[in-house]
């Protein structure tokens, strides 16, 4: 069976380690790198959920998107039972689970986040939109369609609880597509010629803003924006290592709720 070191290298095959900003951790973040792995459990997040399935399900390694700690919003000052951080991190370490993350490494490379992303709300002939971290990707809709109608397509294709959108009256033709907090891209997209963006964790200016730039903005979530990327990496562990069982993990999903008056 591949050790943990061995899974780590064949990821960042497909997704190097130099393609992350700088301030990111990315890799094998906790473990044993020489330990034997028989299952692994694929989740956008190491949550408290996710560690517990894992465990159940007898996962030596959880492969995630975001990295479990040591980054710019998660940053590791102490490992205490007592904090939540501490205690998932002690959780995963006695039940000797490792945990391998890929994150805005994984976003950049060819067939990572961002083609998944594409591929999701099927768009034709994407490429990369020409930003200078290369995140996001531009692509063309086979038919234009009204921005209400495509608002509710991405909805459905992404498995979103809920959208949210601001029109410039343009209808959507050509998409760029961002996943994550990809709204500082936002200029990249006007002047790369797209009528419409869609990413997530948009600011109220923004929306305010939309019509006067000329450009159709849809917010469908982090996680739905993000999450097309697990069966991407499920499909690629499958096929460097037939041996392993590769799952997604089931009890990570979209958190963010939606109320609609009259439901």
């Amino acid at each position: 069976m591949p050790t943990v070191r061995e899974i780590e290298q064949a990821l960042f095959a497909l997704a190097p380690k130099a393609g992350a900003m700088e301030w990111d951790n990315v890799g094998h973040l906790l473990g044993d790198p020489e330990q034997s792995v028989t299952k692994v459990c694929v989740a956008l997040d190491i949550t408290e959920a996710v560690a517990r399935e894992a465990i159940e399900n007898g996962c030596e390694l959880i492969v995630s998107h975001h990295p479990v700690m040591n980054c710019k919003w998660l940053p590791v000052q102490t490992v205490r039972s007592d904090t939540p951080q501490g205690h998932l991190l002690l959780r995963l370490l006695r039940s000797n689970v490792s945990a391998i993350c890929m994150h805005t490494n994984l976003d950049v490379a060819p067939g990572g986040v961002n083609d998944a992303f594409a591929a999701a709300l099927g768009l034709e002939d994407p490429g990369p939109l020409g930003d200078p971290e290369g995140l996001c990707r531009v692509g063309t809709l086979q038919s234009p369609m009204p921005l209400q109608d495509f608002a509710r397509k991405v909805c459905r294709d992404l498995h979103a609880n809920g959208v949210r959108f601001a029109g410039c009256g343009k209808m959507v033709h050509r998409v760029a597509v961002g996943g994550g907090a990809c709204g500082d891209y936002e200029d990249w997209a006007i002047a790369a010629g797209c009528d419409t963006f869609v990413t997530a964790d948009l600011g109220y200016h923004q929306f305010l803003d939309a019509a006067g730039k000329g450009v159709n903005l849809i917010d469908a979530g982090h996680f739905p924006t993000e999450n097309p990327v697990c069966a991407r990496l499920i499909s690629y562990l499958t096929e460097q290592f037939p041996e392993l069982t590769v799952f997604k993990s089931a009890s990570h999903r979209e958190v963010i709720q939606y109320y609609v008056e009259g439901e």
